[in-house]
């Protein structure tokens, strides 16, 4: 899979099957996050990679829209100072994840979580630390059935030329 086919056939997924991550591809995903620009190459990210089904439970509870993070064979925490870490290089970073993890034919999803105090416990993260997001990660389940995604706005109603014109 080229690097164009990567981003534009990616979506995000929820479901995921049972089966492990190999070594193998979550260290080739790791490399991808770790590979991200950052402002000023501060590089102040962080990823906690958790597996244990009952800490992948406790995240699930830690955001609002997260409950399906259990189901994730791997979840990736971005931990970030909480003063100079930038949110745009967190986003950076997990698309790297994103895409690569889709390049290996795995499924991946984003996910926000609003429970701060739950997330440090239980990954334990200083205090100045916070990990406002992750990315859930693993084989995709079969289809229960045909999905379509939502369509994109074409490329000319996202795009002015020069000046706002929308």
């Amino acid at each position: 899979m080229d690097v164009y086919e990567a981003i534009v056939d990616k979506r995000d997924t929820r479901s995921f099957s049972p089966d492990p991550v190999s070594d193998e591809d979550l260290h080739r995903v790791l490399q991808a996050g770790r590979m991200a620009g950052s402002a000023k190459n501060q590089q102040l990210n962080r990823i906690v990679v958790v597996t244990d089904p009952d800490d992948r439970a406790t995240l699930a509870e830690s955001g609002k829209f997260a409950d399906w993070v259990a189901g994730a064979p791997v979840v990736l925490a971005i931990v970030v100072p909480k003063e100079g870490g930038k949110a745009f290089d967190i986003g950076r970073m997990a698309q790297n994840i994103m895409v690569a993890a889709h390049g290996l034919g795995l499924a991946s999803c984003p996910v926000t979580f609003h429970d701060e105090d739950r997330v440090r416990d239980l990954l334990g993260f200083p205090d100045d630390h916070e990990a406002p997001m992750g990315v859930g990660l693993g084989h995709p389940a079969p289809p229960e059935e045909e999905k379509q995604s939502s369509p994109r706005i074409p490329l000319d109603e996202l795009v002015d030329w020069g000046r706002w014109k929308a």
